[in-house]
């Protein structure tokens, strides 16, 4: 096969404009593979009354001791990429290895996929969303310092800047690692603040349970999930992130499937920090050994526009009602789409040689292992 040809079959036409078009796309798509479907509908509309749902679609024989499962919009506006990777996956599936399924899980979060918010519809992250609200709920205390900081009152230029030199002067006393786990570890503190983990499972984490319990997934041999991210780490590029326990099985078969391109925030290797209440914890709690899981992040542009574009975003959303048609809305939905998609050719053909070669990977420790 000629390089363009190669670079042909990367077909950009599996990234979709928005929420509604992709879960079209895919299902589109998981019809035509032969996928079982199922809709788990959301309560609430989409900005222009579209119905929202987490679809999934499975493949393979329903009893196989070995499921791969592939999991979207985590963090809602970053869909664009998951449902692309999947999509893609459905319209090339290969034949599966004897003894395994594959469960795709598109739009988990279809709510902030839709109004391109990267929280869920009561404003919580939820990838820090996965704790025990009947306990004590964790405290993060550089956050509680530096609140008024990450989400100012107001954006003005002046706020902004002495914002910026305070998130600055933290991070210089105490360094990259602190500051960050400060900024994006997750809170449990302020309802309208960045990666707030809530005050009760919400929705998708519940609907995340019920799917789990619905195809049998705990009384599985061995089940492996790529949750597909965006926003962190150089452009275009897919880094694998295992945040099982060090010594854990689960940590030894992803360095053993994904080898020396795997990190670990546990180990310092990544560029995401550790984490409270991640996705990945309430997995393991509910599958245990069987479960390999790591989160396929594509990275975007830097961590200070994040931020940038986050602010303006939860600003917006901390009024009771918004404009979606207003200019001023339209110019910041645009910002977050941007930043947790660019959608360049380029970083579309990166995303999908990525996304097939780590499925691959998955697929053929599952049949090893």
């Amino acid at each position: 096969m000629h390089t363009d040809d190669w670079l042909d079959d990367l077909d950009g036409t599996v990234f979709a404009g928005g929420y509604a078009a992709a879960r079209e796309l895919c299902d589109e798509a998981a019809r035509a593979a032969g996928a079982e479907l199922r809709a788990y509908a959301h309560p609430l509309s989409g900005p222009r009354g579209e119905a929202l749902a987490t679809d999934t679609s499975w493949l393979g024989p329903r009893d196989a001791p070995c499921v791969l499962v592939l999991q979207s919009a985590m963090h809602g506006v970053e869909g664009f990429c998951g449902s692309g990777a999947q999509t893609d996956f459905l319209r090339h599936a290969p034949p599966l290895p004897a003894g395994t399924a594959v469960l795709v899980i598109h739009a988990i979060n279809p709510h902030g996929f839709a109004w391109l918010r990267r929280v869920t519809e009561d404003g919580v992250d939820l990838n820090r969303n996965f704790v025990d609200f009947a306990a004590p709920l964790p405290v993060n205390p550089g956050y509680d310092e530096l609140h008024d900081a990450i989400v100012p009152e107001d954006l003005t230029p002046a706020t902004v800047k002495a914002c910026n030199d305070r998130l600055a002067a933290y991070e210089k006393e105490h360094g990259r690692i602190a500051f960050e786990q400060a900024l994006s570890g997750g809170q449990y503190r302020y309802r309208h603040g960045l990666f707030y983990g809530g005050s009760a499972p919400a929705w998708s984490r519940l609907t995340t349970e019920a799917i789990i319990a619905d195809y049998r997934l705990a009384q599985r041999q061995r089940v492996a999930v790529i949750d597909f991210h965006t926003g962190l780490g150089p452009f275009g590029y897919g880094e694998p992130i295992c945040d099982h326990a060090p010594g854990s099985s689960g940590a030894g078969l992803a360095r053993h499937w994904y080898g020396q391109a795997l990190t670990e925030p546990a180990h310092g290797t990544s560029s995401s920090v550790a984490k409270l209440g991640l996705s990945d914890y309430g997995w393991q709690a509910l599958i245990g050994q069987p479960l390999v899981f790591v989160a396929l992040e594509f990275g975007t542009y830097d961590f200070s526009s994040m931020i940038h574009v986050l602010r303006a975003d939860h600003r917006l959303h901390a009024a009771d009602s918004i404009d979606w048609h207003a200019d001023d809305t339209q110019v910041v939905k645009a910002a977050m789409r941007r930043h947790f998609y660019p959608g360049t050719p380029d970083w579309q053909q990166m995303v999908l040689f990525r996304s097939r070669q780590v499925i691959t990977q998955a697929l053929e420790g599952l049949a090893h292992d």
